[in-house]
């Protein structure tokens, strides 16, 4: 099985007030893997800032990310966060519940590992799941089994 997103970088149900700090606590597991910096987190807020909450893809759930960067992405990963109480993004597919964060340092590898992602998201009623996890191990097998 090869694993999509490593166990340092799942949290469950973690609390936060606003979209801008659920962004946050998804790249600061990232972060703390030294897979990114605090700048490609700045780099993602400021996207939804600018562009609007295109990120938010679906009923619940969000992909957080940046143009892929070299200087601020050490390791092409991903990260996945549930929250504890669902933020808004101002979209219609609010509130979001699930949040994943794709980081790339290349349009290569960022096409590859949205692909894989990609997969994951079509499985019936995965967002669903993912949002029922009460533990890290059960969010960790929900995404890598």
């Amino acid at each position: 099985m090869e694993e999509l997103i490593q166990k340092e970088n799942i949290a469950v149900n973690i609390e936060v007030k606003n979209w801008e700090e659920a962004i946050k606590s998804v790249g600061n597991l990232l972060i703390n893997s030294n897979q990114i910096t605090d700048g490609y987190v700045n780099s993602m807020i400021n996207s939804v800032k600018e562009l609007g909450p295109y990120i938010v893809l679906s009923q619940g759930f969000a992909l957080a990310h940046a143009a892929p960067n070299i200087e601020t992405v050490n390791v092409p990963s991903l990260a996945i966060v549930t929250l504890k109480t669902p933020v808004k993004f101002g979209s219609p597919n609010d509130p979001v519940k699930v949040l994943m964060c794709l980081a790339c340092t290349d349009k290569a590898t960022h096409l590859d590992l949205l692909s894989k992602a990609a997969k994951k998201l079509m499985q019936d009623h995965f967002v669903e799941n993912v949002a029922k996890c009460e533990t890290l191990d059960e969010l960790y097998h929900v995404i890598n089994d």
